[in-house]
């Protein structure tokens, strides 16, 4: 949690700007905020203003939709100056009817004009480019702001249902240095066709095959989607069954 005092901005404001913090496990970290709330300052503590500020000074605007942790599987293309025309598969971090917030390669500017495509419904959506964060593992997080709002569509039609439950399953496959791996984890939540892990975020990346093997049960997977540093979901990774046929969990999938 990060405390603001004595800001002059409101707090749609707040909502829209990266700010800096220091997270005891990763250190220092720029992100902008998913959620916040505003207290009143006693009439002690609070510093004087003059009255004209005051009389301009408007009521916070209400953000346009409120945000959502979502991964979802979504293609950036377009052109970026310096670079050219790019296509990039990526995976969204957060979500609203404005638009989305996205990690890509592609080094983009403020301004650019990019369109994204849900990879779930194939639906297209004309951006710009509202935000570019700081460079983290060769990536860049980046604000996509739609032309207009558009609230139906992050829908992922997703039509089975998840269940939660905690399974301790033994993963095998390659590093993010093409080295072999194995590692204990456990899952989130299961479904027929997929599963939520934990533990392993931190050693595949997004398009890799993984082995998962409970007992004398193994199956392959895709990996789809791989939680960022600085998140709640950091360290999970999303999976889709390569082998749906394959119940390893030992639980009774609907």
């Amino acid at each position: 949690m990060l405390v603001l005092q004595n800001r002059e901005e409101t707090l749609s404001q707040i909502l829209d700007t990266p700010w800096d913090f220091e997270c005891p496990v990763h250190g220092m970290q720029r992100e902008i905020p998913v959620d916040a709330s505003e207290k009143q300052m006693s009439s002690a503590s609070r510093p004087q203003r003059n009255e004209s500020a005051a009389a301009i000074s408007e009521a916070p605007r209400p953000r346009s939709s409120n945000r959502l942790c979502l991964h979802l599987p979504v293609l950036v293309y377009g052109w970026a100056k310096g670079e050219g025309s790019f296509h990039e598969e990526t995976t969204t971090l957060l979500v609203n009817a404005s638009g989305g917030l996205v990690t890509l390669a592609s080094k983009v500017g403020l301004g650019d004009a990019v369109f994204v495509v849900n990879e779930a419904t194939q639906q297209e959506q004309e951006c710009r480019v509202a935000y570019v964060g700081a460079e983290l593992e060769g990536k860049i997080r980046v604000g996509l702001a739609f032309n207009r709002q558009a609230p139906s569509f992050w829908r992922n039609n997703r039509k089975e249902l998840r269940i939660p439950k905690s399974v301790r399953v033994w993963v095998r496959g390659l590093d993010r240095n093409g080295q072999k791996f194995a590692q204990s984890a456990h899952t989130v939540d299961v479904s027929e066709h997929g599963a939520r892990l934990d533990g392993i975020g931190y050693m595949t990346r997004r398009g890799e095959t993984i082995e998962v093997s409970r007992r004398w049960r193994k199956a392959r997977f895709r990996v789809v989607w791989v939680g960022e540093i600085g998140w709640p979901q950091a360290g999970q990774v999303g999976l889709y069954s390569l082998e749906p046929n394959k119940n390893i969990w030992g639980i009774r999938l609907p």
